[in-house]
């Protein structure tokens, strides 16, 4: 089997003698996702640095951000209202802890508070 030699995964690199050195492509291996029965979601209502507003956060998954996404699709939806996904945590616009909850529940998410 012959190495991958594409001279575009070392640009910036000129020379190493380090005889075990492999190049950094920069791709990020992404996390496998948990079993839905696995997750231990956490739901919480926050008020502050939001100028005023409400959102529901749901912070605790372990997963790809695909997936992430595709979850917070579904709750959004469900509540029909907007929200987004910052640094891991799932935000939905609004005073929806108990709806979050039961719908996380609903989707197989047995471990949520």
């Amino acid at each position: 089997m012959m190495k991958n030699n594409d001279w575009k995964d070392r640009l910036n690199i000129v020379y190493s003698t380090n005889p075990d050195f492999s190049y950094d492509t920069g791709e990020d291996v992404e996390e496998e996702t948990l079993p839905k029965n696995q997750q231990k979601l956490r739901v919480r209502i926050e008020k502050n640095h939001r100028g005023g507003k409400t959102v529901t956060i749901v912070s605790g998954f372990v997963g790809a951000d695909s997936d992430l996404k595709e979850l917070g699709k579904m709750l959004k939806t469900k509540c029909g209202v907007g929200g987004s996904i910052k640094e891991g945590e799932l935000l939905v616009q609004g005073e929806f802890k108990e709806k979050v909850v039961e719908l996380l529940k609903k989707e197989g998410y047995t471990q949520t508070k």
